[in-house]
């Protein structure tokens, strides 16, 4: 039997899955957590990846693992000297300390600038207005920046001894065109200062190296890896017409596009996927975090939360829940704050509260949707998944709000999936098609999910003018 080694490094944590190279079974897992911040010594991502592969038994295959390949998240800052040790703690996609550079990186090439050069327009989650911070806040850090890798970059020298990347990550940099597949240099020139050493990019079905010896699998293939959502794609099979919905630590909607959606007003993020095609993509800061934040404010476990939201009104009473707790990216209001509006004395009930939360988290991927179908798509379906996608309560009112059928997936790691599906196809020069099984199933129910939209919108435009 030939394994294949498929790495998610999540904000939250890491996880290694090795999987039959042949039927996308999992053989072992194992994990490890990170550390809950939004900037960390990218030294914690090696130290938790080898925990993990440990946990996993990674480490005691040998010659049976084929191939490894690491998914990760995206757009994190790891700028580093000469002796590739880190001038600054790597900033991650969800620090918006960068918010005020982004705007300025928006304000001096304009939206169509942006997207012409890059497909996509800045905000603080994109490592170009990271670095733009660094370079305006820590002068003397940024001037000892020789070269800029991405989480995923990280653990692919840490592997492999060289610091590669692959389209689909470096497409969420904002100095990396997914339409010409080359690196933009005069962006960095103009908004860091100078162009610093950038990773080799490497295509999705090729080898970035060789798996260095203390992995326990010397000479198994190092494939290129991908961003975390393209990792997910990649292990969902995800087809045209297909929305992915993944909420998590972020809530991401993406779909899978042969050509490039180009989106001037900058909501729409145009990705890479892990086949040669392109991810439009979506994110939200506030996702599975509400359900929990809500859920310690009752002082209830996830649990409770569900079956409290279970047990309320389909509408949550009227109350309406904007769950900007954390600033949000989509839309594009870094400094915002949660509301809750609606409420009177008879809604005012934790089981009302509870299901607020739910369907404030589902709104704010509704209104994702919303703007991918502005974009040109015609979706047909929705494939949910995510730790959030979990609850009960999400999963009976997503379709209803959604507007569209919603599938789930059987409960796996589709980032590590993806990622061992990616070094299946290094090793073999194919790339598997290892089914999809579907758990459950929705149609919308009614049409009080058209009145909790429009009033989650009048909210939303009401508090925030979006």
């Amino acid at each position: 039997m030939s394994v294949v080694i498929g790495v998610d490094s999540s904000t939250q944590s890491c996880k290694v899955l090795a999987v039959d190279a042949e039927s996308g079974d999992v053989i072992s897992s194992g994990a490890a957590a990170h550390p809950d911040r939004t900037s960390v010594d990218p030294q914690v991502w090696t130290a938790a990846l080898r925990k993990a592969w440990h946990a996993a038994g990674a480490d005691r295959l040998g010659g049976s693992v084929a191939a490894a390949s690491i998914g990760a998240q995206q757009h994190g800052m790891v700028a580093l000297d000469s002796s590739r040790e880190p001038v600054h703690e790597a900033l991650l996609w969800n620090d918006t300390r960068s918010a005020e550079d982004a705007a300025r990186l928006r304000d001096e090439l304009g939206p169509d600038g942006w997207v012409d050069a890059v497909n996509l327009v800045p905000v603080a989650s994109f490592t170009i207005s990271k670095l733009a911070w660094l370079a305006r806040n820590q002068p003397d850090a940024a001037s000892r920046v020789e070269q800029v890798v991405l989480p995923h970059d990280w653990l692919n020298g840490a592997m492999a001894g060289e610091f590669t990347t692959d389209r689909s990550d470096a497409s969420g940099t904002g100095y990396f065109s997914p339409i010409t597949n080359s690196y933009r240099p005069d962006l960095l020139e103009r908004f860091f200062g100078r162009a610093p050493q950038l990773p080799r990019v490497v295509a999705s079905h090729e080898p970035a190296g060789t798996v260095r010896e203390g992995w326990g699998i010397d000479g198994a293939l190092l494939a290129a890896g991908a961003g975390d959502n393209a990792a997910a794609a990649l292990g969902l099979g995800l087809r045209p017409g297909e929305i992915v919905v993944s909420i998590g630590t972020s809530g991401t909607v993406f779909t899978t596009t042969p050509s490039a959606v180009p989106d001037h007003t900058g909501a729409v993020a145009g990705f890479a996927d892990a086949t040669g095609n392109h991810l439009p993509l979506l994110a939200m800061l506030n996702s599975a975090r509400v359900m929990a934040a809500t859920a310690a404010m009752l002082d209830v476990d996830l649990a409770t939360l569900d079956s409290l939201a279970l047990a309320a009104s389909s509408d949550a009473g009227g109350l309406a829940f904007l769950p900007y707790l954390d600033g949000e990216r989509s839309p594009n209001l870094p400094h915002a704050t949660g509301s809750l509006t609606g409420l009177t004395r008879s809604n005012m009930t934790p089981q009302n509260l509870a299901r607020a939360s739910v369907l404030g988290v589902l709104n704010s991927l509704a209104d994702a949707i919303d703007v991918l179908k502005q974009s040109g798509g015609i979706p047909d379906k929705v494939l949910l998944i995510g730790g959030g996608s979990k609850s009960q309560a999400l999963r009976q009112a997503a379709a209803s709000i959604f507007g569209l059928p919603v599938e789930i997936p059987a409960t796996r790691e589709y980032v590590a999936l993806g990622a061992a599906k990616q070094a299946a196809w290094a090793a073999t020069g194919e790339l598997p098609d290892w089914k999809r099984s579907i758990e459950a199933a929705y149609e919308p129910d009614g049409d009080w999910g058209s009145g909790v939209r429009e009033r989650y919108a009048d909210a939303r435009r009401s508090h925030y003018g979006v």
